[in-house]
């Protein structure tokens, strides 16, 4: 299964949750990321925290969705954070799309101590979501039970629910 997690800039949030799943899926899934308006660079410190987690950070980079107009996608996650106001880029893509929103820790202002805590929040928080994804047996799911599956990850998530 290909899955395409979308933030504007792709440089914090869906490259974590690329990493993140790489990391936990193995084979199972082949992860990418991609903005609507690419930074161009990867956050320095989601390499930082991912590293520091034993996750491989090599060939991540802030890249556009147009990248993967030829790719086939299954399922496209947008990860923006429509609580604190954000809004999501609308892929065009004709896969099916699912909203997972993540807080930025990238925006966070603060002592050290609490951007590190708010990136392992994050971190945190997407492999909870990946481990929920992967105890599913997604393979078998035809498009429409995935997708409600997936919303319904994002929705215990939410309400706090261990997943």
């Amino acid at each position: 299964m290909n899955i395409l997690f979308i933030c504007t800039h792709n440089r914090c949030r869906s490259i974590l949750c690329e990493a993140v799943t790489r990391h936990l899926s193995g084979s199972r899934i082949n992860a990418f990321s991609a903005g609507s308006q690419p930074a161009g660079e990867v956050h320095p410190l989601s390499l930082k925290f991912l590293a520091e987690r034993g996750i491989a950070t090599t060939n991540l980079r802030s890249q556009s969705w147009d990248d993967f107009a030829a790719t086939t996608i299954d399922i496209a996650i947008t990860v923006c954070d429509s609580a604190a106001g954000e809004s999501c880029p609308l892929w065009l893509g004709n896969s099916p799309k699912v909203h997972w929103g993540l807080s930025d820790p990238s925006k966070l202002t603060g002592t050290d101590d609490d951007i590190e805590v708010a990136f392992n929040t994050c971190i945190d928080a997407i492999e909870a979501r990946i481990n929920a994804l992967l105890g599913l047996d997604f393979e078998s799911l035809d498009t429409p039970t995935l997708v409600a599956a997936l919303g319904e990850i994002h929705n215990n998530a939410n309400q706090g629910s261990t997943l």
